[in-house]
């Protein structure tokens, strides 16, 4: 199966009752995550389901949400992957391991949105058949009975950064990819540039968008300059040459963290 890290690192939400999106999406987009659950109103969810059959995309760069476990909407979308050729799936509050071996046949994207779910992330995360985790701001306060997930200056609250945090170390301890979540203020660029920066540098390996225009800025929050590229390269053949295991390097002391900074710098250049 195709790893949910290759899809990244702009992975774009798509409804599921506008077909006439898809092919859009997959074209400007990495991945698309095509949404049966809450970007679909109850009226419109079989006729969701029927679209994601008749208006096939490409499996490997697809991923499916589907609605929690403990909805009636859960059996039927997955008689309607079963249908498919979707190899893929985000399950939409996902809050213990058993709810994704409810998916065994299937690469998991297991979405933690819920205080549930966010405490049970390692627990999650190290299940055979999930590929990756990602965090749900919103979704989140709501289960604690918040209104708000953000200040208003557009920074996380403490809640919401603990959980970002969290789900992080779950899908790092378990060598699983780590997904952050959608930016909702589709006009701020800059903050979404900020809060992507941010994403690379913390270690997610892709951010999901909510608006094509979104995948732009993540894809260039994610490209190293060529700056970035070189410093890296230079800074590993140092060490080669170094033969040791702690060396001085432009006046500092580089050990085996900082080299395998370098090593993630050209991996999202694509030269590891």
């Amino acid at each position: 199966m195709t790893d949910a890290l290759t899809m990244g690192p702009a992975l774009l939400f798509c409804p599921g009752d506008r077909p006439e999106r898809f092919v859009k999406a997959a074209e400007r987009a990495d991945a698309v995550i095509i949404d049966l659950e809450d970007a679909v109103s109850p009226n419109n969810k079989a006729m969701a389901r029927e679209n994601l059959l008749a208006h096939p995309l490409d499996p490997a760069s697809t991923i499916v949400r589907i609605n929690p476990v403990s909805t009636p909407d859960f059996e039927l979308d997955l008689a309607a992957l079963r249908q498919s050729n979707y190899t893929h799936v985000m399950l939409a509050k996902t809050e213990a391991a058993a709810d994704a071996r409810e998916l065994a046949d299937y690469a998991v994207v297991a979405l933690c949105e819920t205080a549930k779910g966010i405490l049970a992330s390692a627990d999650i995360a190290a299940e055979p058949n999930v590929v990756a985790l990602m965090w749900g701001a919103e979704d989140l306060v709501a289960s604690l009975g918040g209104t708000s997930s953000r200040t208003a200056d557009g920074s996380y609250r403490a809640v919401a950064l603990a959980s970002r945090s969290q789900v992080l170390l779950a899908a790092g301890a378990n060598g699983k990819v780590a997904i952050d979540s959608v930016y909702v203020d589709i006009p701020d660029t800059a903050g979404l540039t900020e809060e992507s920066e941010d994403a690379v540098a913390s270690g997610f390996g892709a951010k999901a968008c909510i608006h094509p225009s979104h995948v732009a800025v993540v894809r260039q929050a994610y490209a190293p300059t060529a700056e970035e590229v070189t410093a890296a390269r230079e800074l590993l053949a140092a060490a080669a040459a170094s033969g040791s295991g702690v060396f001085a390097y432009e006046g500092k002391m580089i050990d085996g963290p900082i080299l395998k900074h370098a090593v993630a710098t050209l991996r999202r250049a694509g030269e590891q």
